[in-house]
């Protein structure tokens, strides 16, 4: 419906096909999808993993990196001394440069790849990894018994993990990339022990 919209006003304002631009009622935001894993299925899928995959799929929840900011990662744009690394705005989807601080389970994999490539930090047998979604990474779900789980589900893993750890909504907000608060508000239901401390809050007063 967005697409529709978008034409009709190209149609009216810059090609003048039409006098006036009809009005396009848009469907509901459903909320997006939310399919995150539990940490034995994180076990297991990495049980079954081959290594380039497994250590693609472990950065992934470290840092919440989407799939194409981990497949084109360089080693120039991580900083192990200052333990960031940083996606340039015309690499990341919302359009502002985006710092990640690196935690231990994210440098664990760095260390790891260190030699393996001089400018890429994720290949298999020297080459870049263009697509994730290949059929050793599907047999691995089976083989660990995960069903309706995609690649970008990880991203999901990630905030939803970080929620259950106590993380504000502010601070993932910043450590996802998310260009507002909306867009995380989503993970909100995972932890509602701030929202519980809050509520207690009156017991003072009452």
């Amino acid at each position: 419906m967005a697409l529709v919209r978008t034409i009709l006003l190209r149609a009216c304002n810059e090609w003048e096909w039409i006098d006036r631009v009809p009005k396009v009622g848009m469907m509901k935001d459903s909320g997006g999808r939310m399919r995150s894993l539990t940490r034995e299925e994180f076990s297991r899928l990495m049980t079954e993993l081959p290594e380039h995959l497994a250590d693609m799929a472990k950065f992934s929840v470290a840092t919440g990196l989407r799939q194409v900011n981990v497949t084109r990662l360089l080693w120039r744009q991580i900083s192990l001394e200052r333990l960031h690394l940083c996606v340039g705005a015309d690499q990341h989807k919302n359009g502002n440069a985006h710092a990640v601080p690196l935690n231990q389970a994210a440098l664990s994999v760095l260390q790891k790849r260190q030699g393996v490539h001089p400018t890429q930090v994720f290949t298999y047998e020297g080459k870049n990894i263009v697509q994730v979604n290949t059929k050793a990474w599907r047999n691995a779900l089976v083989r660990a018994g995960i069903e309706d789980f995609l690649w970008h589900d990880l991203r999901h893993t990630f905030a939803t993990w970080h929620r259950e750890a106590g993380t504000p909504i502010h601070e993932l907000q910043r450590l996802g990339g998310w260009k507002t608060q909306s867009m995380v508000e989503r993970y909100a239901h995972v932890a509602p022990e701030g929202l519980q401390i809050a509520a207690c809050r009156l017991d003072v007063l009452m």
